[in-house]
């Protein structure tokens, strides 16, 4: 593999494949990263051919290739190193000995790695949905270190043409090869945890069923583990080169916001204080620093990541919302007839059942956590659709303080109502952001299916945890039913769609309407959807480690506010002085002489009570001061509506014989609130009999001899723990290698809770019986996202009980993708796969439509199409040749990075609907 040649044609080819950087999907699925950095533009590129071998080397699975990579990783670092120990130009002081330094331990690296990698290709089928979908967590680790590898090679390989140029800048160019060594070292951590979890779930399942264990251990080690490295310059490394622009811009942005939110926490929170926009402008002028510091960034990224509370990520991940942004979303955004907001009163109604139409059961408002409130949804609708002008409606509507919602300038043709309606919950952790901030993709969508669409503003954590989101979401599912003819819709077919939080929420939506008996949606359609919302391990939850958008602790963070752990109101920071210092023990002396006087004179009133015994003291005794009467009230909430941590909401026992007559059932998740605040209540008859312990989301717990020999040769237990030590934990990794660590430990607080083990919360969890019946669910899932296995095996859990089912794996795209679906062309196409979804569920075809011919979804490898397309597979390829930089597919060696790969369940996939 020869190195570049300088002269003219590289420059040729340097505008070819900065043209192809734009519009293709370079070096997909982990292709090789752009050799032109932010601080040297006037790099150019490496020879085609060398571009193509290390595509083959990525884009295969062989033991062979394997092998090559890692030839070329030694031979590139071992020539550098003889360089710049004293060859021909020798060393230029401290900044070529760093790089010497650098280049031996990447060495190092590789040869524990290079084993480990060759293992895992050869085991990490055996936990596919599908021969079909290549898609689990081990493959997406092993992509990752590959991915790694290969920026590593391309970047020894520009310092080995360009070293002896007078131009060539070692310090700049040690400082990539260190961050890279940096990243490498903590994936090799994270690949023996990955050898761990192979040891531990032995029968093709993904999570470690447990939050103590490896899971705590995991947890603890990601606290203590260096992160900065993969937000500096490694950021985004991973993923397609034509988002990492976009991710280094929200970094750029985070740390900015960051830095400003500290300084003005308190203003915001304050009447009279700064407004978060305010917050967002100022962190312009500070975000220059951090765009040319790229360990400025990192170790700012970590700092925020580790330690500010979940009001931080509220607050910048609604910027999307301010007035400025929204307004420039809205105008750049496909222009529609119909956008207004609504406010849905909370009043109790009657929906049929859909068993008996004689029968109706009575939908309850929504009253946990913050007692009945109006319920806030957006309806979008590319044409004006007949009853989305009307009165009622707009009685309806509530202002935005911006431009008018409906659009009726000139006389606006009315069109009949539209056959379907698509209903959506969208994203944000369950914490943030409303349909305003998914405005953009939601327009488009609407536009191309021609339908109406609805989208709920379901109430947000902390201040309204579960089940407050899920108790508003099926209130607009079951309202939009009973109130089709307000929304341009005629009732005939109705389809859930949601991304992330959202999707969870779609399936607990259909999952309480079964419960209810009432009409189930014709289909589901989620994109990277939280199926389980537990501590538990998996390989694909390693990533976050390293992942821009969802590192673990703001995951943690997102999942505690929703199962009710986190505090509501945001931390006041005051500032450090001497005023401060004396107002506040001013005001704890007072309150402790308030108390204690107030004791006193109740002891004179009440002798007895003094005698009562402390146990009862401590139950009579009143809230404290700093702990709000709300919050008592909230936390038996959530503890009654968990009783039974696998109970389906209460029906009759027996359904009515007589017609016409009503079933009065109350709030199915959650007891009225009047009767909660006493207590956890009894288990009732009604509950479920199902116990945690009952369910498990394993599909299989006999062992395969052939799997269980392949996974010995990879899976190791966990270290001994040596005689006589006095480590408060057992060491985590092997004797002679550590990862680096943090300076600072992270504010991990994993709490676990009874919350999130209810099916209603993590449905992955449910059991048989209530997975039974659903409607038939559409996934789309991304390789490379941290929550890869929810999805992965919520569609094992699906198929093992005959429920009709498709996934799909959208590679070199983070989390979240459908909210930059209008930046890049990638992403585009991720998001016209669900849009395909969504109109197969439409058309009510018992097999979803291939996607319409993107070039970049185009499978063109015959060899591999051909056994797909005989069992309803749908299998797609992203453009790899550099022969090929103006748009043609390519070919997939072993589906370790499909662009969309799909398949389908045999099981008959109808439309569902009463």
């Amino acid at each position: 593999m020869a190195s570049g040649k300088k002269g003219g044609g590289n420059g040729r080819l340097e505008r070819v494949m900065n043209g192809r950087r734009s519009s293709k999907f370079k070096e997909a699925p982990v292709g090789p990263p752009p050799l032109v950095s932010a601080a040297d533009p006037d790099i150019t590129n490496l020879s085609s051919r060398e571009e193509a071998d290390i595509d083959k080397a990525l884009n295969s699975d062989t033991v062979m290739d394997t092998q090559a990579v890692f030839a070329a990783l030694y031979s590139v670092c071992e020539e550098n190193v003889t360089f710049f120990s004293g060859g021909a130009k020798g060393t230029q002081g401290d900044a070529g000995r760093r790089l010497v330094e650098a280049m031996k331990l990447i060495q190092e690296h590789a040869r524990s790695l290079e084993p480990v990698i060759s293992a895992f290709a050869a085991v990490y089928h055996h936990f596919d949905f599908d021969p079909h979908i290549p898609a689990n967590g081990y493959r997406s680790l092993v992509k990752v270190v590959r991915c790694c590898l290969l920026h590593i090679i391309h970047k020894g390989r520009y310092i080995t043409a360009n070293r002896r140029s007078i131009f060539f800048r070692v310090a700049h160019n040690a400082g990539e090869i260190e961050a890279y060594c940096n990243a490498l070292c903590q994936l090799r951590a994270l690949l023996y945890l990955a050898q761990r979890l192979l040891h531990d779930n032995s029968h093709g399942n993904l999570f470690f069923q447990d939050e103590s264990g490896l899971s705590e251990s995991f947890v603890r080690e990601y606290a203590s583990m260096h992160k900065g490295c993969f937000y500096g310059r490694c950021l985004g490394f991973q993923f397609t080169p034509a988002i990492r622009p976009c991710l280094q811009t929200i970094a750029i942005g985070l740390v900015a916001f960051g830095e400003n939110y500290k300084r003005h926490q308190s203003g915001i929170v304050d009447a009279g204080g700064i407004a978060p926009y305010g917050v967002a402008a100022s962190s312009i002028f500070t975000s220059g620093k951090y765009a040319i510091d790229p360990e400025l960034r990192g170790a700012e990224f970590e700092r925020i990541t580790q330690n500010l509370d979940v009001h931080f990520w509220k607050a910048f991940w609604n910027i999307t919302e301010t007035e400025f942004l929204s307004s420039l979303a809205s105008m750049t955004s496909t222009q529609v007839k119909v956008n207004r907001a609504l406010s849905v009163p909370p009043v109790p109604f009657d929906l049929p059942l859909a068993a008996n139409h004689r029968a109706s059961v009575t939908i309850a408002p929504p009253s946990a956590h913050i007692g009945t409130a109006p319920v806030q949804m957006r309806l979008i609708s590319y044409e004006l659709r007949e009853g989305q002008d009307s009165e009622t409606l707009l009685s309806l509507s509530r202002s935005e303080g911006g431009a008018i919602s409906l659009s009726l300038g000139l006389k606006t043709k009315r069109l009949p109502s539209s056959p379907c309606l698509l209903i959506h919950f969208h994203g944000g952790g369950f914490v943030a952001q409303t349909s305003k901030s998914h405005e953009p993709y939601l327009k488009s969508w609407s536009q191309d299916l021609g339908v109406p669409i609805l989208s709920v503003d379901y109430s947000l954590a902390p201040e309204a945890p579960f089940p407050r989101a899920l108790e508003e979401c099926f209130y607009a599912y079951c309202w939009a039913l009973r109130n089709h003819h307000l929304l341009g819709w005629t009732g005939e077919k109705v389809c859930l769609a949601g991304d992330s939080a959202g999707g969870n929420l779609c399936l607990t939506t259909s999952m309480r309407a079964a419960a209810f008996g009432v009409r189930m949606p014709d289909g589901i359609v989620v994109a990277y959807p939280a199926t389980l919302l537990t501590a538990y391990a998996s390989p694909s939850r390693l990533l976050t480690l390293m992942d821009p958008l969802l590192p673990l602790s703001v995951l943690s963070r997102c999942l505690n506010a929703y199962a009710g752990n986190e505090p509501q109101n945001e931390k006041q920071v005051e500032k450090v002085s001497t005023l401060s210092l004396v107002r506040r023990d001013t005001a704890l002396l007072l309150r402790d002489f308030r108390q204690g006087a107030s004791n006193w004179i109740q002891s004179l009133l009440d002798p007895n009570r003094a005698s009562a015994p402390s146990s009862t003291a401590a139950e009579t005794m009143p809230a404290a001061p700093d702990t709000p009467t709300t919050d008592t009230v909230r936390k038996s909430v959530s503890a009654a509506s968990i009783s039974s941590p696998h109970a389906s909401p209460p029906v009759p026992n027996q359904p009515p014989e007589l017609p016409g007559r009503k079933l009065s059932v109350k709030s199915k998740t959650c007891q009225d609130l009047g009767s909660q605040s006493h207590g956890i209540p009894q288990s009732s008859p009604l509950m479920s009999e199902h116990a945690v312990e009952d369910v498990s989301f394993f599909l299989s717990r006999d062992s395969d001899p052939s799997m269980s020999d392949d996974l010995s040769s990879v899976a190791i237990p966990p270290p001994a723990v040596e005689e006589g030590s006095e480590l408060e934990h057992p060491r985590e990794f092997p004797l002679g290698f550590e990862p680096l660590r943090s300076e600072q430990l992270a504010e991990m607080r994993m709490q676990s809770s009874p919350v999130v083990k209810d099916p209603f919360c993590s449905p992955l969890l449910a059991p048989d019986s209530m997975l039974k019946g659903l409607p038939p669910i559409n996934i789309v899932a991304c390789a490379l996202d941290p929550m890869l296995d929810d999805s992965v095996m919520f569609a094992k859990r699906l198929r093992s009980v005959d429920q009709p089912v498709t996934l799909c794996v959208v590679d070199d795209l983070p989390h979240g993708f459908l909210s930059i679906s209008h930046l890049s062309r990638e992403t585009r196409e991720a998001a016209n796969i669900c849009v395909e979804r969504i109109r197969s569920v439409f058309n009510q075809k018992d097999t979803p439509p291939e996607p319409r011919k993107h070039r970049k979804l185009e499978r063109t490898d015959r060899r591999e199409l051909a056994p797909a397309v005989e069992t309803g597979a749908l299998l797609a390829g992203p453009i790899e040749d550099a022969e090929a930089a103006v748009g043609r597919g390519a070919k997939i060696s072993d589906g370790e990075g499909p662009v969309a790969v799909a398949a389908q369940n045999n099981t008959d996939a109808g439309g569902i609907g009463a």
